[in-house]
């Protein structure tokens, strides 16, 4: 359904995860209401006394808690699919309150029955609603990835636009929207990296340890690209610029140390993935680099060449001719071979370069 573009999916899926959420928030709801003590958990200083009571245990705990607020990084990866407002206003107007009325149903369903640890989330619902709720969290589930596989499009363009990745087919899905795009090898490729990673992994539960890590490093490496944003892009002073980076530096080097310990349990599986992606679009780039300059290096220079041209005796073509290159500073070689071989020379022709910031 992907080729059909965010806009129609949303359509069809909208309605679904509202269902979705709603069912959280009404599941959590009633346990809250049966053991309302939990309403203590909103207390921040509830959950600094648990982590400082851990001790060095609190690395263990933050690898489990990572897993309750990921998947929100995904929503910014799709910035550029539905914009800033409507992200804003799903996540603080029903994702957010769902999200919290359902953990802290959780939490008083354990407060409640503790054997119920088994399996919190399935034990909310009365055993007649299981298998619905299995199959809404399944459906849930499909839907969810929808906002990493149109990041991933997103991600991808922008990679190749900066010539780190080499050309693909990008097909536009919406007249209106520039950022609603289907980019098919990217999604058969997915596809064939989410069946490995579920075959080799078995489980959910075994997953979760190269889930977190992923997701933490990532944390951290946008956290350390937005220093450069705050302070080149936005030029605030930098001693507000590096405060705030490490403010929040800290929290994801906690958060990326909470993951670390399952590194041998799955999490070298994501920085494996990451080290291949790099040494790709490196080679790439370089790759690129040694073309242009070899391209340079061997071709004529632009100016003096048109400065030396012979105007009266070439035949003129009383057309313009259009010549996309890499390296404006140089006759194009399709130029040459025109000029070389059939002896003409368009009347008006356009050397063009595309540059992206």
């Amino acid at each position: 359904m992907q080729r059909f573009g965010t806009a129609v999916v949303g359509r069809v899926f909208g309605p679904v995860i509202v269902l979705w959420f709603v069912t959280l928030a009404g599941a959590g709801i009633v346990h809250v209401a049966r053991e309302p003590a939990i309403l203590a958990a909103l207390n921040p200083l509830q959950a600094a006394s648990f982590l400082m009571a851990r001790g060095w245990h609190v690395l263990a705990a933050v690898g489990a808690i990572v897993l309750a607020l990921t998947g929100a990084e995904a929503l910014y990866a799709d910035m550029g699919h539905f914009g800033r407002k409507p992200i804003r206003l799903a996540w603080t107007g029903l994702v957010l309150p769902a999200l919290a009325l359902n953990y802290l149903g959780q939490g008083a369903l354990l407060m409640n029955d503790p054997a119920a640890i088994a399996n919190p989330f399935f034990k909310l619902f009365p055993d007649a609603w299981v298998l619905p709720a299995v199959g809404l969290a399944t459906l849930a589930a499909i839907i969810a990835s929808q906002a990493v596989i149109s990041g991933a499009y997103s991600m991808t363009r922008q990679a190749i636009q900066l010539g780190y990745l080499p050309r693909m087919a990008v097909r536009h899905t919406s007249a209106r929207e520039a950022g609603q795009i289907y980019v098919p090898v990217v999604n058969w490729a997915l596809l064939g990296g989410v069946v490995v990673a579920v075959l080799y992994f078995g489980s959910s539960s075994a997953l979760a340890a190269a889930y977190g890590i992923a997701v933490t490093v990532t944390m951290l490496i946008t956290t350390v690209l937005t220093y450069f944003v705050v302070r080149h892009g936005w030029r605030l002073p930098a001693p507000l610029a590096i405060g705030a980076t490490l403010f929040f530096l800290a929290f994801d080097l906690l958060l990326v140390a909470g993951c670390a310990v399952k590194f041998f349990d799955g999490g070298w599986f994501p920085l494996a993935m990451g080290l291949l992606l790099f040494v790709m679009m490196s080679t790439w780039a370089r790759g690129r680099e040694l073309l242009v300059a070899s391209i340079r290096s061997d071709g004529l220079a632009l100016q003096p060449f048109i400065d030396a041209l012979d105007r009266s005796t070439v035949n003129r073509a009383e057309r313009t001719a259009v010549y996309a290159v890499a390296d404006p500073d140089t006759v194009p070689q399709a130029l040459m071979h025109n000029l070389k071989h059939n002896q003409v020379l368009h009347q008006r022709n356009v050397v063009l370069t595309v540059s992206f910031p």
